[in-house]
């Protein structure tokens, strides 16, 4: 990611920073993560976007071949045996250009992170 992306106030503005084909992507994790989590902020955090409660559930970020999800170790310690065709490591899942997005999964982690941030 490169500076001027770390600068960016909202989703909007980082979202309107990259090529169309991965503005559609984005947007439309967005939209899965808001309606899984409709009482969550959007933010700005650590130069990404982020969705908050009482604290943050889950980050993403466009990369040069992927979209990093950030849902934290619990739902990808929970979800494991449905990663198995995506990178992966304790907090962040790599999900590559031209595929679709997993979107149920995404949905299930993020209630998943909901609860938790509930506890």
């Amino acid at each position: 990611m490169d500076s001027k992306k770390a600068k960016v106030q909202t989703i909007d503005e980082y979202i309107s920073g990259f090529p169309k084909d991965v503005q559609k992507m984005l947007q439309q994790l967005r939209e899965t993560i808001r309606k899984a989590a409709p009482k969550a902020e959007e933010k700005i955090s650590y130069g990404m976007p982020a969705f908050a409660l009482k604290r943050n559930l889950v980050y993403f970020a466009a990369n040069k071949k992927h979209i990093g999800f950030y849902p934290t170790s619990g739902p990808i310690t929970q979800f494991e045996s449905s990663l198995t065709r995506y990178k992966y490591s304790k907090g962040t899942i790599q999900f590559p250009f031209g595929e679709p997005l997993p979107l149920a999964l995404i949905t299930k982690m993020v209630k998943f992170r909901v609860k938790e941030d509930a506890l």
